[in-house]
Protein backbone atom coordinates (compact mmCIF):
# COMPACT_ATOMS: atom_id res chain seq x y z
CA UNK A 1 0.00 0.00 0.00
CA UNK A 2 1.30 3.28 -1.21
CA UNK A 3 1.77 5.58 2.71
CA UNK A 4 1.65 8.62 -0.01
CA UNK A 5 4.97 9.91 2.46
CA UNK A 6 7.41 10.51 -1.14
CA UNK A 7 8.96 13.79 -0.45
CA UNK A 8 7.47 14.79 2.54
CA UNK A 9 9.65 16.93 5.31
CA UNK A 10 9.86 14.42 8.30
CA UNK A 11 11.56 15.29 11.72
CA UNK A 12 12.24 12.41 13.67
CA UNK A 13 14.20 13.16 17.04
CA UNK A 14 15.97 10.62 18.82
CA UNK A 15 16.97 9.21 15.40
CA UNK A 16 20.24 7.52 15.91
CA UNK A 17 19.25 4.74 18.11
CA UNK A 18 16.36 1.82 18.89
CA UNK A 19 13.07 3.18 17.80
CA UNK A 20 14.13 6.70 16.70
CA UNK A 21 16.67 4.93 13.95
CA UNK A 22 13.97 2.10 13.01
CA UNK A 23 11.63 5.17 12.62
CA UNK A 24 13.82 7.03 10.31
CA UNK A 25 14.52 3.86 7.80
CA UNK A 26 11.16 3.50 7.48
CA UNK A 27 10.43 6.79 5.94
CA UNK A 28 13.44 6.29 4.50
CA UNK A 29 11.89 3.36 2.75
CA UNK A 30 9.01 5.74 1.74
CA UNK A 31 11.23 8.07 -0.11
CA UNK A 32 10.55 11.27 2.82
CA UNK A 33 12.85 14.17 3.28
CA UNK A 34 14.13 13.08 6.37
CA UNK A 35 15.94 15.57 9.24
CA UNK A 36 17.34 13.83 12.35
CA UNK A 37 17.49 15.22 15.38
CA UNK A 38 19.56 14.03 17.88
CA UNK A 39 22.85 14.94 20.39
CA UNK A 40 24.69 11.87 19.00
CA UNK A 41 26.92 13.54 16.06
CA UNK A 42 28.45 9.98 14.61
CA UNK A 43 25.92 7.33 15.50
CA UNK A 44 23.04 9.73 13.94
CA UNK A 45 24.99 10.68 10.87
CA UNK A 46 25.65 6.94 10.25
CA UNK A 47 21.48 6.59 10.32
CA UNK A 48 21.38 9.58 7.63
CA UNK A 49 23.80 7.62 5.35
CA UNK A 50 21.65 4.55 5.30
CA UNK A 51 18.79 6.31 4.55
CA UNK A 52 19.57 7.26 1.42
CA UNK A 53 21.03 4.47 0.93
CA UNK A 54 17.52 3.02 1.41
CA UNK A 55 15.23 5.81 -0.68
CA UNK A 56 15.19 8.27 1.21
CA UNK A 57 14.54 11.50 -0.97
CA UNK A 58 17.58 13.59 1.47
CA UNK A 59 18.35 12.91 4.89
CA UNK A 60 20.50 14.97 7.29
CA UNK A 61 21.57 14.83 10.80
CA UNK A 62 20.82 18.36 12.59
CA UNK A 63 22.19 18.37 16.09
CA UNK A 64 19.25 19.33 18.52
CA UNK A 65 18.82 19.25 22.21
CA UNK A 66 15.00 18.78 22.40
CA UNK A 67 14.92 20.27 26.08
CA UNK A 68 16.48 23.53 24.60
CA UNK A 69 13.26 25.41 23.47
CA UNK A 70 15.78 27.69 21.31
CA UNK A 71 17.37 24.77 19.67
CA UNK A 72 14.37 23.48 18.59
CA UNK A 73 12.84 27.04 17.31
CA UNK A 74 15.69 27.04 15.14
CA UNK A 75 15.38 23.27 14.13
CA UNK A 76 12.24 23.79 12.77
CA UNK A 77 13.73 27.30 11.10
CA UNK A 78 16.25 25.49 9.25
CA UNK A 79 13.77 22.49 8.03
CA UNK A 80 11.62 25.28 6.78
CA UNK A 81 14.07 27.03 4.83
CA UNK A 82 15.95 23.77 3.45
CA UNK A 83 13.11 21.07 3.04
CA UNK A 84 9.93 23.22 3.30
CA UNK A 85 7.58 23.36 6.57
CA UNK A 86 7.81 20.53 8.35
CA UNK A 87 4.99 18.11 7.83
CA UNK A 88 5.46 14.88 10.06
CA UNK A 89 7.34 15.18 13.38
CA UNK A 90 8.04 11.98 15.25
CA UNK A 91 8.96 12.57 19.10
CA UNK A 92 11.42 9.71 19.81
CA UNK A 93 13.82 10.95 22.43
CA UNK A 94 13.32 9.15 25.51
CA UNK A 95 15.28 8.24 28.63
CA UNK A 96 14.73 6.20 31.76
CA UNK A 97 16.57 3.98 34.10
CA UNK A 98 14.58 1.07 36.43
CA UNK A 99 14.44 2.24 39.74
CA UNK A 100 12.17 1.85 42.68
CA UNK A 101 10.50 5.31 43.30
CA UNK A 102 11.97 5.41 47.31
CA UNK A 103 15.52 5.04 45.07
CA UNK A 104 15.15 8.05 43.27
CA UNK A 105 15.64 11.86 43.32
CA UNK A 106 14.58 15.68 42.55
CA UNK A 107 17.30 15.25 40.06
CA UNK A 108 16.05 12.25 38.45
CA UNK A 109 12.50 13.58 38.60
CA UNK A 110 13.72 16.45 36.69
CA UNK A 111 15.96 14.71 33.97
CA UNK A 112 13.01 12.06 33.56
CA UNK A 113 10.45 15.20 32.73
CA UNK A 114 12.78 17.16 30.63
CA UNK A 115 13.89 14.14 28.10
CA UNK A 116 10.19 12.81 27.90
CA UNK A 117 7.85 15.55 28.33
CA UNK A 118 9.23 18.60 28.03
CA UNK A 119 11.09 17.68 25.12
CA UNK A 120 7.80 16.96 23.23
CA UNK A 121 6.29 20.20 24.17
CA UNK A 122 9.37 22.18 23.02
CA UNK A 123 8.70 19.96 19.86
CA UNK A 124 5.25 20.16 19.51
CA UNK A 125 4.93 24.12 20.08
CA UNK A 126 8.08 24.87 17.37
CA UNK A 127 6.31 22.30 14.90
CA UNK A 128 2.78 23.95 14.97
CA UNK A 129 4.26 27.34 13.78
CA UNK A 130 4.48 25.87 10.34
CA UNK A 131 1.58 23.71 10.45
CA UNK A 132 -0.71 25.40 11.02
CA UNK A 133 -0.63 28.23 8.46
CA UNK A 134 0.21 25.35 5.87
CA UNK A 135 -3.08 23.94 6.98
CA UNK A 136 -1.67 19.92 7.41
CA UNK A 137 0.34 17.81 9.41
CA UNK A 138 1.33 14.71 11.27
CA UNK A 139 2.69 14.80 15.19
CA UNK A 140 2.93 11.00 16.59
CA UNK A 141 4.80 10.50 20.04
CA UNK A 142 6.51 7.59 21.26
CA UNK A 143 5.03 7.03 24.64
CA UNK A 144 5.50 3.97 26.55
CA UNK A 145 2.40 1.09 27.84
CA UNK A 146 4.10 1.83 31.14
CA UNK A 147 1.92 5.04 30.78
CA UNK A 148 -1.03 3.24 30.50
CA UNK A 149 -0.79 0.03 32.96
CA UNK A 150 1.80 1.26 35.38
CA UNK A 151 4.94 -0.75 36.03
CA UNK A 152 7.16 -1.29 39.10
CA UNK A 153 10.48 0.94 38.86
CA UNK A 154 8.90 3.19 36.31
CA UNK A 155 6.61 5.62 38.27
CA UNK A 156 8.50 8.73 37.04
CA UNK A 157 9.06 7.56 33.63
CA UNK A 158 5.22 6.28 33.63
CA UNK A 159 3.60 9.85 34.65
CA UNK A 160 5.74 11.34 31.56
CA UNK A 161 4.66 9.08 29.60
CA UNK A 162 1.39 9.30 30.34
CA UNK A 163 1.07 13.43 30.66
CA UNK A 164 2.21 13.11 26.64
CA UNK A 165 -0.96 10.88 26.09
CA UNK A 166 -2.71 13.58 27.69
CA UNK A 167 -1.34 16.22 25.98
CA UNK A 168 -1.23 14.75 22.60
CA UNK A 169 -5.30 14.13 22.70
CA UNK A 170 -5.91 18.18 23.78
CA UNK A 171 -3.32 19.12 20.85
CA UNK A 172 -5.34 16.98 18.66
CA UNK A 173 -8.65 18.27 19.83
CA UNK A 174 -7.35 21.92 19.48
CA UNK A 175 -5.44 22.11 15.90
CA UNK A 176 -7.47 19.20 13.71
CA UNK A 177 -9.79 22.58 12.63
CA UNK A 178 -6.12 22.74 11.19
CA UNK A 179 -5.55 19.25 9.22
CA UNK A 180 -3.30 18.15 12.19
CA UNK A 181 -3.49 15.43 13.27
CA UNK A 182 -1.95 14.12 16.47
CA UNK A 183 -0.97 10.27 17.97
CA UNK A 184 1.03 8.47 20.60
CA UNK A 185 2.04 5.02 20.02
CA UNK A 186 2.91 3.51 22.94
CA UNK A 187 5.84 0.34 22.79
CA UNK A 188 5.95 -2.27 25.79
CA UNK A 189 9.67 -3.47 26.07
CA UNK A 190 11.25 -2.94 22.43
CA UNK A 191 14.57 -3.69 22.11
CA UNK A 192 17.33 -3.15 19.45
CA UNK A 193 18.19 -6.46 17.41
CA UNK A 194 21.73 -5.50 16.96
CA UNK A 195 24.46 -3.08 18.59
CA UNK A 196 24.89 -1.02 15.70
CA UNK A 197 21.08 0.30 16.25
CA UNK A 198 22.15 1.57 20.10
CA UNK A 199 24.63 5.30 20.42
CA UNK A 200 26.59 6.09 23.01
CA UNK A 201 23.81 8.19 24.62
CA UNK A 202 21.09 5.30 24.22
CA UNK A 203 20.11 3.67 27.27
CA UNK A 204 20.35 0.61 26.12
CA UNK A 205 23.92 1.55 25.95
CA UNK A 206 24.21 -1.39 28.85
CA UNK A 207 21.44 -3.50 27.88
CA UNK A 208 21.97 -5.66 31.10
CA UNK A 209 21.25 -2.51 32.86
CA UNK A 210 17.79 -2.59 31.92
CA UNK A 211 17.04 -6.04 31.58
CA UNK A 212 18.80 -9.87 32.23
CA UNK A 213 18.52 -12.09 29.12
CA UNK A 214 16.67 -14.19 31.93
CA UNK A 215 14.50 -11.05 32.57
CA UNK A 216 13.46 -10.40 29.01
CA UNK A 217 12.67 -14.36 28.89
CA UNK A 218 10.23 -13.77 31.47
CA UNK A 219 8.73 -11.52 30.09
CA UNK A 220 8.19 -12.70 26.44
CA UNK A 221 6.31 -15.66 28.10
CA UNK A 222 4.36 -13.46 30.19
CA UNK A 223 2.88 -11.51 26.72
CA UNK A 224 -0.23 -12.85 24.58
CA UNK A 225 2.29 -13.41 21.64
CA UNK A 226 4.82 -14.24 23.42
CA UNK A 227 7.93 -12.36 22.05
CA UNK A 228 9.63 -9.13 22.78
CA UNK A 229 9.19 -5.88 20.67
CA UNK A 230 11.88 -4.79 18.21
CA UNK A 231 11.85 -1.11 16.91
CA UNK A 232 10.89 -2.39 13.76
CA UNK A 233 7.37 -3.13 15.14
CA UNK A 234 7.24 0.47 16.41
CA UNK A 235 8.15 2.28 13.61
CA UNK A 236 5.69 0.27 11.42
CA UNK A 237 2.63 1.91 13.83
CA UNK A 238 4.49 4.94 13.15
CA UNK A 239 4.36 5.05 9.50
CA UNK A 240 0.73 4.34 9.10
CA UNK A 241 -0.31 7.11 11.65
CA UNK A 242 1.68 9.48 9.86
CA UNK A 243 0.41 8.65 6.94
CA UNK A 244 -3.19 10.78 5.49
CA UNK A 245 -3.65 8.45 2.72
CA UNK A 246 -4.03 5.42 5.03
CA UNK A 247 -4.83 7.02 8.72
CA UNK A 248 -6.29 10.61 7.48
CA UNK A 249 -9.28 10.08 9.87
CA UNK A 250 -7.49 9.37 13.32
CA UNK A 251 -6.19 11.26 15.54
CA UNK A 252 -6.02 11.63 19.21
CA UNK A 253 -5.43 8.13 19.51
CA UNK A 254 -2.85 6.48 21.43
CA UNK A 255 -2.01 3.24 20.17
CA UNK A 256 -0.18 -0.36 21.82
CA UNK A 257 2.55 -1.67 20.07
CA UNK A 258 3.50 -4.04 23.49
CA UNK A 259 2.54 -7.34 21.94
CA UNK A 260 -0.52 -7.45 24.12
CA UNK A 261 0.96 -6.17 27.64
CA UNK A 262 -1.87 -3.49 27.70
CA UNK A 263 -5.45 -3.73 25.97
CA UNK A 264 -6.82 -1.11 26.60
CA UNK A 265 -10.40 -0.30 24.98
Amino acid sequence: MDLELQGKSVVVTGAGSNIGRAVALGFAEQEAALILADIDHDQTTAVAEEALRRGAASARFVSTDVTDHGQVSALMADVAAEEGPVEVLVNCVGWDQLMWFTETTPEFWHRIVQLNYLGVLNLTHAALEYMIPAQRGSIVCISSDASRQGEAREAVYGGAKAAVNAFMKSVARENGRAGIRCNVVCPGVTIPATDEEVGETSMWRDRDSMFTPEQLEKIARSLPLKKIGRPADVANAVLFLSSDAVAGHITGQVLSVSGGYSMCG
